[in-house]
């Protein structure tokens, strides 16, 4: 394993795609590369106010990246050393040497970086995909993960929200693709705004400079050859573990998570269901439940404060750090 601190894109991207303008790096934040065999991830370091804090690790969404958890990161700086991953193919990391965009696949890559590393165990926070990825981690190795802090995870639903159902078909052959062409004039400002709309409670809460920062950043992933293969494969790998049975179920593995759990939902989330908080309370055998009533798909960038505030609750109930 090697890792080398970069100020902008990480030189495996680079040799990928040359062109690619460099990810955003917000005040206090910085970057680093970290090479594994057969991937290669882009990690996201916000560190603690002093030495010594217990370790954090936050993983993105579909379509997602480290970006993600910028504004919740600062937050909790007092209580932990933070640092967010690029998933593989995603955000500034390459696409993994195999292809392999399978929950379990970005799950291995989020356990082998913590391996490598010897972090663990951490304070595991989980948005949409990530959730799933998150909570694959923690019922399959108990020992690297404190406490999860989950955010809308994406998992299964038997009445998907009519809003997920074209994420889902990204997962069909073809579809992809043919999305491309049809979309193909669309500028990058639309998309952000229909992505915004899709993942937002209430889009108006954007700044303006956080919608410029975003669409910048939409404009930097379209330059990528593999950005709709990474978006094909990913959400295939949600869609194939929507549908996985017996004790590898997304479901049954929830039931076999040991750390303290923090759920946090949104009432108007598009794309996740506000009712299956109830069925995760459940689940989870050690959790606790936070609902805003206003917040969409993404509760951690429209109310971070609210989502740190649940995590400092979290630690006082399971004793600290």
């Amino acid at each position: 394993m090697s890792s080398t601190e970069l100020p902008g894109v990480q030189a495996a991207a680079a040799a990928v795609a040359p062109t690619v303008s460099a990810v955003r790096v917000a005040d206090g934040e910085r970057l680093r590369s970290v090479s594994l065999p057969g991937i290669g991830l882009n990690i996201r370091c916000r560190p603690g106010d002093r030495t010594g804090l217990p370790p954090a690790l936050y993983v993105h969404g579909l379509g997602g990246s480290s970006q993600n958890w910028s504004a919740l990161m600062p937050l909790l700086s007092g209580l932990v050393d933070g640092e967010a991953v690029d998933l593989p193919g995603f955000g500034d990391s390459p696409p993994p040497d195999d292809g392999n965009y399978s929950v379990t696949g970005h799950a291995r890559a989020v356990i082998r970086l913590l391996d490598a590393e010897e972090r663990g165990p951490v304070h595991l926070f989980g948005n949409s995909l990530g959730g799933a990825v998150a909570t694959r981690v923690a019922a399959v190795r108990p020992d690297l993960v404190r406490t999860l802090t989950l955010i809308s995870p994406a998992l299964p639903e038997w009445r998907v929200q009519r809003e997920a159902v074209p994420t889902g078909l990204l997962a069909v052959p073809g579809v992809a693709s043919l999305f491309a062409r049809l979309t193909k004039g669309w500028t990058a400002e639309q998309r952000t705004r229909g992505v915004m709309a899709l993942c937002y409670g209430d889009p108006a809460r954007v700044s303006e400079e956080a919608f410029r920062h975003a669409v910048a950043e939409m404009e930097r992933r379209l330059e990528l050859p593999y950005f709709w293969d990474a978006m094909t494969r990913s959400a295939r790998g949600i869609v194939d573990a929507y549908t996985l049975g017996g004790q590898h179920g997304l479901w049954r593995q929830a039931e076999r998570v040991l750390a303290p759990t923090q759920l946090v939902y949104g009432g108007r989330d598009r794309l996740v269901s506000y009712r299956m908080a109830r069925k995760a309370s459940a689940a989870f055998r050690d959790a606790r439940l936070l609902t805003l009533p206003d917040a969409g798909h993404v509760a951690m960038m429209e109310y971070p404060e609210a989502v740190a505030q649940a995590f400092r609750e979290l630690l006082d109930d399971s004793g600290g750090s």
